[in-house]
């Protein structure tokens, strides 16, 4: 345990100190502190040339920031081996120097402005350190939990293998007089090693049955073989297992009443009430993620914040887990405060025109960057060389301007690749097409969407969001189950219409009617089975069917033509392809080869033109943090939009992507 914690400037000013027990603050504020004596005969003096300077009883650590003039102090008693004080004050260094420079450094400045003892005593009173320092108790909090506690890891870790070494030493049952277990007896023993000594003595004592026990005489050996008796017998009546009811497998064929009492997705006759209480809608939709309503009443979807994790709490715990790191003063001096991005271009400097060879290392800093986004390799090359040509052959002057240049050349050229070339108002598609002026003879169809992509990237799923926001704006939904192959893929959709069925408009309530399941079994022509809910709609008044199809590889040819013919027997209005946010280089494989092969197959079908790609759902998208790239790859393969992201677990996990933000969050460091 710690005594005294201290920061303060070299002219002997404290700016924070923390004393761990009433002693080491009475101590601490005397002539006689530890503290005093280091700076009195180590700093001033110079008599120690060590690491640690030890005085009555007390080790003092230290270490010294010199450009803010800092001492940072940590004392404590030297009869214990406190092996974390070492990386505290590293950490305790760096922390401090990165949250509090800049008032460190006015500070400082303003020290040495001053003239004079009386002025300088003036000047230091305006200065409120308790206040400036709050938050630097919490995190000196934190950070002093962490490494104590995973020094206690250590000790634990390490006595551990001491105390397992002699067990596996322990012999089998003998017939020797002596029944002590042979354990060394310099070793220390926990509870549970004291625990299996003595089993094993019980064990050695059953095994010997009626055999002498010792000097003392002659054990009963009738009373030792009945306790053994009735031990077996409790032992055997306690592990006898419950008698499994068997399942009836084999040649019989399972009838009806078994595959209904084994269909969970359907609430059974009589339970429907019971059933509809046991949901917990707070489960289903997450209140903080639940979007706005418009003036007019229209429910919108928030926009995704790439700040939305970085509350000050969790950015004083990454800050804490990044000064544990070791010191690179490599790094940290060739970078400086500017970063790495910055640091790509410090190599072009002075007032000249720009060419291919200067250029080139830049661009291949900035690929690789690109690359750690999570952005695809060719897409990276390509955006870099977009870049390169519409730098060449311009004259820059000075360090700032060719850093303003580049970032500006980058962060157009990703503003273009993300903007939409399409309108993304879904809702305003669906309401122009369910608003359109039709002859008295003609029946209004729904608007159809359907939704395409590789296995297990979450269509279902997040199929079942969209149509939580379309209820949410007043639309009845037919969801078309058309995933005729996945087992339980019927199933999943009834359970999430059944939920849908329980939220009313505001989130809460009842909106039964507003969403229903068309489905017809497995093994089934989906194309088929997608034009009679199209019909089912039409005739029911739906406004919107959702198309749920098969997850398939994007080389699988045959599944392909399966995909290209039910988009070109319905015309469905929206083929959006749901992909994952954590897909690298297979996202632009997948997207090229499905709207390629939507287009070639669906042409050659007598169709007409071939249809592909008409939007993207981004999936998984609260698990890459800034690594966005996937986005720009998809957005460059095929020059549609992002619709919307995918971000949890809840029918209000759905957001829209705004491209500022999305360039901001490849551009940062």
């Amino acid at each position: 345990m710690l005594d005294h914690c201290s920061i303060s400037h070299k002219g002997g000013i404290v700016l924070w100190s923390r004393s761990f027990t009433p002693d080491a603050a009475h101590l601490a504020s005397s002539s006689a502190s530890p503290v005093n004596s280091l700076i009195r005969e180590a700093l001033i003096e110079g008599r120690t040339t060590d690491e640690k300077y030890e005085k009555d009883g007390y080790a003092v650590k230290w270490t010294f920031v010199n450009d803010l003039e800092l001492i940072f102090v940590v004392a404590y008693q030297r009869i214990l081996q406190l092996t974390y004080v070492e990386d505290l004050l590293v950490a305790m260094k760096r922390l401090f120097v990165q949250y509090f420079q800049p008032f460190v450094a006015a500070f400082v400045t303003s020290l040495h402005s001053m003239n004079n003892i009386k002025s300088t005593a003036i000047q230091t009173a305006s200065w409120d350190f308790a206040k400036t320092f709050e938050r630097w108790d919490v995190m000196f909090d934190k950070l002093l939990k962490g490494l104590e506690g995973k020094a206690a890891n250590d000790r634990k870790s390490r006595l551990r293998t001491v105390v397992r070494g002699p067990i596996e030493d322990i012999s089998p049952p003998s017939d020797d007089r002596d029944t002590a277990p042979s354990i060394n007896s310099d070793t220390p023993q926990d509870e549970q090693q004291i625990a299996r000594n003595v089993q094993a003595l019980k064990s050695r004592l059953r095994g010997r049955g009626g055999r002498r026990g010792g000097r003392g005489g002659r054990v009963d050996s009738t009373s030792g073989r009945e306790s053994a008796l009735e031990s077996d017998s409790d032992t055997q009546s306690k592990r006898k297992p419950k008698a499994k009811v068997q399942r009836r497998w084999g040649d019989e064929v399972p009838t009806e009443s078994d595959m209904a009492s084994l269909d969970h997705s359907v609430d059974k006759p009589g339970e429907a009430s019971a059933n509809m209480g046991s949901h917990d809608l707070q489960s289903l939709v997450d209140q903080s993620s639940l979007g706005t309503r418009t003036r007019d009443g229209m429910y919108e979807v928030k926009d995704w914040d790439f700040s939305r994790n970085k509350s000050a709490h969790d950015d004083t715990d990454d800050a804490i887990a990044n000064a544990l790191k070791p010191l690179d003063n490599k790094l940290a001096s060739s970078e400086g405060p500017s970063g790495t991005f910055s640091s790509i271009f410090a190599r072009l400097t002075g007032s000249k025109v720009l060419t291919d060879a200067d250029l080139k290392p830049v661009l291949e800093a900035m690929k690789q960057h690109l690359m750690k986004k999570n952005v695809a390799m060719e897409i990276a090359d390509k955006v870099c060389e977009g870049v390169g040509e519409s730098l060449v052959g311009k004259k820059v002057a000075g360090f700032q301007t060719i850093n303003n240049a580049v970032r500006l050349a980058l962060s157009t050229s990703l503003t273009r690749i993300l903007t939409p070339k399409t309108s993304t108002d879904l809702l305003l598609s669906i309401r122009t097409k369910l608003s359109a002026p039709l002859p008295s003879n003609q029946q209004r169809m729904p608007y159809s969407i359907a939704f395409v992509g590789v296995n297990g990237v979450g269509k279902s799923t997040n199929l079942s969001k969209v149509c939580f926001w379309l209820i949410q704006n007043g639309l009845r939904v037919l969801i078309a189950a058309c995933d005729t192959f996945r087992s339980g893929a019927v199933e999943q959709l009834r359970v999430h219409v059944r939920n849908l069925s329980m939220l009313g408009v505001n989130g809460a309530g009842d909106s039964k009617g507003r969403v229903e399941l068309f489905e017809r079994g497995y093994g089934k022509d989906a194309a088929g089975i997608a034009r009679e809910a199209i019909n089912y709609a039409r005739d029911s008044d739906f406004d919107v069917v959702l198309i749920d199809t098969a997850g398939r590889m994007q080389d699988n040819e045959p599944l392909m033509r399966a995909l290209a013919k039910l988009v070109s027997v319905n015309s469905p209005d929206k083929i959006i392809f749901v992909g994952e946010a954590l897909v690298g280089n297979e996202a632009v494989d997948q997207l090229t080869k499905f709207d390629r092969a939507l287009r070639d197959f669906s042409s050659a079908s007598g169709a007409g033109k071939g249809r592909g790609i008409d939007g993207m759902l981004v999936t998984k998208w609260d698990t890459v943090d800034d690594k966005v790239g996937a986005a720009l790859s998809m957005t460059y393969v095929t020059g549609q939009p992002i619709i919307f992201v995918g971000c949890g677990q809840t029918y209000t996990d759905l957001r829209q992507l705004r491209v500022a933000n999305v360039v901001q969050a490849i551009l940062k460091d």
